[in-house]
């Protein structure tokens, strides 16, 4: 078998991987819920290759991502309940569906109003899904409600900017950033009564009713938490190379560095980043 760049090659590929006895002994083994945790590192690794403007590596991470839908497909096919044309096939509809003002007729010509249409559409897609979960005799309690669209399957944070973005939609946000940032203190000082009485479980709840606060200024002021966070990250791990790299210079190690020194070294990495 060789390479190609035809989708049906890697359909092909992975229905040998999965055949018994002469297919791969570790594919064989896997499920959705083994599965699931790959295909979350392969879209972080995607973000990753865009972040880093890196072209080569973007195409090999969609084609990893890739491999992730055909790999889910593949398992659902074995099952009895859908092929990879059938995923397929769902998303054109669903593309098509979404956008009447391309491919049929709409007033809609504006971002604005391309949005509002789809939302309504969706709206009507769920009302559907609900329709036909009904006939099957399939409930999803986990779902149910006005927060029930905003999956728990996601990072934390998009997680929560989600689920305030969905009760902005009826009214339950905040107007201005002044009183976000009152409750931001709010939730530090309970934090800090928290640690100071020694309580872990009361500490962890604080922690994450002040992280949500502050996705929710995030939200406000449209810095996007998650992307604010990766920035944070790089930030600290090129400052931190710093220290590294400094140390070595000297002779030194990182575990030999007292705090104080190492302290040093990353306000001394802070002037040279606010210097450029």
């Amino acid at each position: 078998m060789h390479a190609s760049k035809d989708i049906s090659r890697l359909i092909e590929i992975m229905a040998a991987l999965r055949t018994p006895v002469t297919g791969c002994p570790w594919d064989l083994e896997q499920s959705f819920e083994t599965i699931i945790p790959y295909t979350i590192e392969e879209a972080y690794e995607v973000a990753d290759a865009v972040e880093r403007h890196d072209m080569d590596d973007l195409r090999e991470e969609l084609g990893d991502l890739l491999l992730q839908v055909v790999f889910h497909a593949r398992m659902a096919e074995e099952a009895g309940s859908f092929a990879f044309g059938d995923v397929v096939e769902a998303v054109t509809t669903k593309m098509i569906r979404r956008h009447p003002h391309v491919f049929a007729r709409s007033d809609a010509d504006t971002p604005g109003a391309v949005k509002l249409q789809w939302d309504a559409i969706k709206a009507e897609e769920k009302r559907e899904r609900a329709e036909r979960r009904a006939l099957r005799g399939t409930t999803e309690t986990a779902k149910s409600g006005f927060l029930g669209s905003v999956h728990r399957a996601q990072p934390a944070l998009s997680e929560a900017v989600k689920l305030q973005q969905q009760a902005a939609r009826v009214g339950f946000d905040w107007s201005e950033p002044g009183p976000i940032l009152d409750k931001i203190e709010e939730e530090v000082a309970e934090l800090r009564e928290a640690l100071a009485a020694g309580q872990p479980e009361k500490v962890s709840d604080e922690l994450g009713d002040l992280i949500f606060a502050l996705v929710n200024i995030g939200r406000h002021v449209d810095a996007d938490p998650e992307t604010a966070l990766r920035g944070t990250n790089a930030k600290f791990r090129r400052r931190f190379s710093h220290i590294e790299t400094e140390l070595e210079r000297s002779g030194e190690t990182l575990e030999g560095a007292t705090l104080e020194r190492m302290e040093g070294l990353w306000q001394a990495a802070k002037a040279i980043e606010r210097a450029l």
